[in-house]
């Protein structure tokens, strides 16, 4: 039985599913299994998945329907043959030493840790991209850095996504946990990477492995209304934590409110988009996300001058909301 066992669910990404398949099968860490779950694609998924199929290493399942990505990683989890499981989202990519890395992480981790994650990277469109990236890691050092290992006491930081992990493409956990916490809440429409982690560090500490080790690629998200819903979703799931996180001080609503406010900045819904920006929780290391979204909102819109006012009168609300406070 192999020691991992890494699960792609895939959806009508026969263009880029090449690149996240060999990343796995060219890790230098080669005791493993690689299961491709094909959540019932037309396009041509089939075919790319045929050149692979001689690999002894990789086993394709697929769904007789459409079930979405936390149900064909579900799909994966009970499939699994390997001690661990390792997820990997279809348009993301991972670095050659990356398994090898976790796993030797962990093995230098107390008996209790039952998971390892790791840094990611998103991949920078162009000259723009590298610049806001770099914008945004100056920005980070001014922020209070979260704790990234550790248990339960990571659950306010994840809750309010000061500790961002994209656990679908860098989480590597036991896969008995991970059954056992009953996988991915499938009835999620967004943030089912965060509420998948903070269900396991209720139950076991996690490792963490500082360098970045995942590319994320942005192919798409849902719409902003949904997203929305999703959140509303998420926090009475864990309305219990929410509220023990908040006495402590952290801003949840603050943080998710940031979240929305992106979200429609970046689908040209500035006026909706500024409204969540007045409640956010809004840092230093915020300021170049939120610079891209606004570009990339403006691409949908011609009259750019007074949305560019508009932007930063929001951010001075925000700002301002957040002096005053105690």
């Amino acid at each position: 039985m192999p020691t991992v066992s890494v699960v792609i669910p895939t959806y009508n990404r026969a263009g880029m599913l090449p690149r996240a398949i060999d990343s796995v099968l060219t890790q230098t860490y080669e005791d493993l299994e690689l299961l491709v779950v094909d959540d019932c694609s037309t396009d041509e998924t089939d075919a790319v998945l045929a050149e692979y199929t001689a690999d002894p290493r990789v086993r394709v399942v697929r769904h007789e329907t459409n079930q979405g990505a936390s149900a064909a990683r579900n799909t994966g989890i009970h499939e699994a043959r390997g001690t661990y499981v390792a997820f990997l989202d279809s348009d993301d990519e991972w670095a050659p030493s990356k398994l090898e890395r976790q796993l030797r992480r962990l093995e230098h981790a107390p008996d209790d840790y039952a998971g390892v994650y790791c840094d990611f990277e998103f991949a920078s469109d162009g000259l723009l991209g590298r610049a806001v990236t770099a914008v945004g890691s100056l920005l980070a050092t001014f922020d209070e850095e979260p704790q990234m290992a550790g248990g339960r006491e990571l659950a306010g930081d994840i809750l309010a996504d000061n500790l961002y992990s994209g656990a679908g493409s860098t989480l590597v956990v036991e896969t008995d946990l991970a059954r056992e916490i009953g996988g991915f809440d499938e009835e999620l429409a967004w943030f089912t990477d965060p509420d998948f982690l903070l269900r396991v560090v209720l139950e076991a500490p996690v490792a963490y492995v500082e360098d970045s080790l995942v590319t994320r690629y942005m192919t798409g998200s849902p719409s902003p209304e949904r997203i929305e819903r999703a959140k509303d979703t998420f926090l009475e799931k864990h309305a219990d934590l929410v509220a023990e996180a908040e006495a402590d001080g952290l801003s949840i609503r603050g943080s998710h409110a940031l979240i929305g406010a992106k979200q429609f900045i970046q689908t040209g819904q500035f006026r909706t988009g500024y409204r969540y920006l007045a409640d956010a929780d809004v840092r230093p290391r915020h300021l170049p996300s939120l610079g891209w979204c606004t570009l990339t909102g403006l691409r949908t819109r011609t009259r750019t001058a007074p949305l560019i006012a508009a932007m930063l009168v929001g951010l001075g609300l925000a700002f301002r909301r957040r002096s005053s406070e105690p």
